[in-house]
């Protein structure tokens, strides 16, 4: 029993070198690491080659098992023959659509990452490649949904085909960033519109009044501010935020209708919102439609490309991961060691 208890005693003290050791050379990398840029990685997926690969998994499990060996030959012998004769001749004549992802959060929060990825395709795409980007946003502020629809504009200006795929919502924010597009198409339930501009705000005067609380607000410029949380609010006050308002529905309306000419801006500028079948009558939209049957619409004459840029994982994220699957591991075998013995004893 001591000789086993010296044992298990020398692997936990072994055990524990290793982890401080490794969390030693975790934090030296990370200070290594945190001192240079940060980096978004590039991920690229051809999506005629993920649809070509699952038809041919789907073709093989409906088959019978004696034909699989015969459906595996010739699909090598189809990849064989494409690369031998095809494959540059079909470079040559397919263009390539470019697909962009956007999922908007009320501050636009991946503007500057869909600002990168404008970049990168305006600087590879060629005539007649044609960029999709699939959106969906209820909308959010002002600024930072007009930041998000410019970096759209880029493309437009670059002359690139623009088509703008809405699957479940494009309001507010998210109509303004889908009219940069050339061509909108959207499912027939997809929530679009909501041209308009709303803003609300408490005013807690009356109770700090009623409490004895003042609160001073001082300003230079006789608009600084108009309506406030804190202070008495005036009708003067009032009139000015309600124009801002105003001017700022008539900016969003001038946009739409700059890039969307045949529609009846309005009558459709109204704040509501239409589901993709009525937006089509109404001319918010083009076409109805998936994007998913869009795309699968597109593979049968180009090359389809998906583009993404993530930010890296953090080293001390990865490793923190491998360092607590380690000491899960380290645990178990403990244990196992302990269960084993203690049946040997016996």
């Amino acid at each position: 029993m001591n000789e086993w208890l010296t044992d298990f005693g020398m692997f936990l003290a072994q055990l524990l070198s290793l982890v401080i050791i490794i969390a030693l050379i975790a934090a030296v990398v990370m200070r290594a690491r945190s001192s240079g840029p940060a980096h978004s990685r590039l991920h690229l997926e051809e999506l005629n080659e993920t649809r070509k690969h699952r038809h041919r998994r789907m073709t093989m499990a409906a088959s019978e098992p004696g034909g699989r060996k015969r459906l595996l030959k010739a699909f090598r012998k189809e990849d064989k023959t494409r690369g031998r004769h095809g494959r540059k001749a079909q470079a040559d004549a397919r263009a390539t659509v470019w697909v962009l992802d956007f999922h908007g959060d009320i501050k636009a929060s991946g503007a500057a990452r869909l600002a990168e990825e404008v970049s990168a395709v305006i600087a590879v795409a060629t005539e007649g490649d044609e960029v999709v980007v699939r959106l969906e946003s209820a909308g959010g502020l002002v600024h930072a949904y007009g930041l998000a629809a410019a970096e759209l504009d880029r493309l437009r200006l670059a002359k690139l085909s623009t088509t703008v795929c809405v699957d479940k919502v494009a309001a507010s924010g998210g109509y303004l960033m889908a009219c940069a597009a050339d061509r909108i198409r959207a499912a027939p339930f997809a929530v679009l519109g909501s041209i308009g501009v709303v803003a609300q705000l408490p005013n807690v005067h009356r109770l700090l009044k009623r409490h004895d609380i003042d609160v001073e607000l001082l300003t230079a410029g006789r608009y600084k501010r108009t309506l406030t949380v804190f202070g008495e609010n005036t009708p003067e006050g009032r009139e000015k935020f309600l124009e801002d308002i105003q001017t700022t529905h008539e900016l969003f309306k001038r946009h739409v209708a700059e890039r969307r000419p045949g529609l009846d801006i309005d009558a459709v500028a109204t704040g509501e919102i239409w589901y993709g079948s009525q937006a089509c009558e109404n001319g918010l939209i083009d076409a109805l439609g998936t994007s998913e049957a869009y795309l699968f619409e597109r593979m049968e004459q180009a090359k389809v490309i998906n583009l993404k840029l993530e930010p890296k994982r953090k080293l001390g994220d990865r490793l923190g991961v491998a360092i607590s699957r380690g000491v899960e591991r380290a645990i178990e075998r403990s244990l196992e060691m302990l269960e084993a013995t203690r049946w040997q004893k016996r």
